[in-house]
């Protein structure tokens, strides 16, 4: 079976203080990973180190960035390399977050880029991709999605592809409270698996985890990630709660 990853969104949130807390609470959560299970706690900078300090004695618990610049090093004040969060020991960077397409006008070749350096320097890319709520309700969807998909990561060879974690998010379901329906979800997760397997065979594809993003809570988990083609959640506002994420770890299928 696949890798099921229930992976944490903090975003801009939890000052000091309120992360330590939070991460004590998630190294001392009783929570039985199956094999196949794995944990990844999407913090800000500052506290790359702090969650990498309580977590890297919990087996199958990884410390992701939330970010990467596209260039090795240089007179880029204020943006972090690929190169100094895999020299901290960071394993995964998150690419692509519909808040960093729109906030920070990042495009696909620049995302693209991205991928580039992150694999370059041993981290895994959680490589997000989803459509906004007009392009759904004009059933442009799946070519949306299909060409982020394209665009940014059609370049790579299948041994490099392989090394992706891939998220789905709906736009329209993020902190919005709405959520895609658990067929939805698996619709459109059935979907980029068909692109990839088109461009790289069937057999890369399905070693591929595709998270669903997009207010994923611990009532509403199990369902989404029963579904064959949904392998666990990439989760924002209820990952600031230790015992709402705790839950939604559990619904990782096995």
């Amino acid at each position: 079976m696949r890798k099921q990853i229930a992976a944490a969104n903090w975003k801009m949130n939890c000052n000091l203080n309120e992360a330590t807390n939070l991460l004590k609470s998630l190294a001392s959560a009783e929570v039985k990973l199956a094999p196949n299970h794995e944990v990844v706690i999407g913090v800000p900078y500052p506290y790359l180190l702090l969650a990498k300090d309580y977590l890297e004695k919990q087996s199958g618990y990884f410390v992701s960035a939330q970010n990467c610049y596209t260039r090795d090093a240089g007179a880029y004040t204020g943006e972090v390399s690929a190169g100094m969060l895999a020299s901290c020991g960071i394993s995964h960077v998150i690419i692509g977050h519909s808040e960093r397409r729109e906030y920070f006008n990042e495009t696909n070749a620049i995302l693209a880029a991205k991928v580039d350096q992150a694999l370059k320097n041993g981290l895994t890319p959680i490589f997000c991709c989803g459509e906004a709520l007009e392009i759904r309700e004009k059933g442009g969807q799946n070519d949306f999605v299909t060409s982020q998909i394209k665009e940014s990561l059609f370049h790579l060879s299948a041994d490099q592809i392989s090394c992706l974690v891939i998220a789905y998010e709906p736009i329209w379901a993020i902190g919005t409270g709405k959520t895609a329906t658990s067929d939805q979800a698996q619709e459109m997760h059935a979907h980029i698996r068909n692109v990839i397997a088109e461009k790289y065979g069937e057999a890369i594809a399905n070693i591929i985890p595709i998270l669903y993003g997009g207010s994923v809570k611990g009532s509403n988990a199990a369902e989404i990630f029963g579904k064959q083609d949904v392998d666990g959640g990439l989760v924002g506002g209820a990952s600031l709660k230790a015992d709402e994420f705790e839950n939604i770890i559990k619904s990782l299928k096995s």
